[in-house]
């Protein structure tokens, strides 16, 4: 079974005030600004794509930033 298969288990229950993440969207790009260190989403709102999608492997998450290192050169 994919990873994309499985269902995300969260133990928090949060009122809505008090969230900093988008309930009910489990994410495992860890490199992401958004991405919460385990397997939550922060950004306020996600938009996936592509229009012309026909299966889940064709999507995208267009609201995916990277996160940026610093050297220290």
């Amino acid at each position: 079974m994919s990873d994309m298969n499985r269902t995300c288990k969260t133990t928090d229950s949060c009122k809505t005030t008090e969230c900093h993440h988008i309930q009910g969207v489990c994410c495992d790009v860890k490199n992401c600004v958004y991405h919460d260190g385990e397997h939550r989403c922060t950004a306020k709102e996600i938009n996936v794509g592509p229009t012309y999608a026909s299966a889940s492997q064709d999507t995208v998450c267009a609201t995916f930033k990277p996160e940026t290192t610093t050297s220290n050169s």
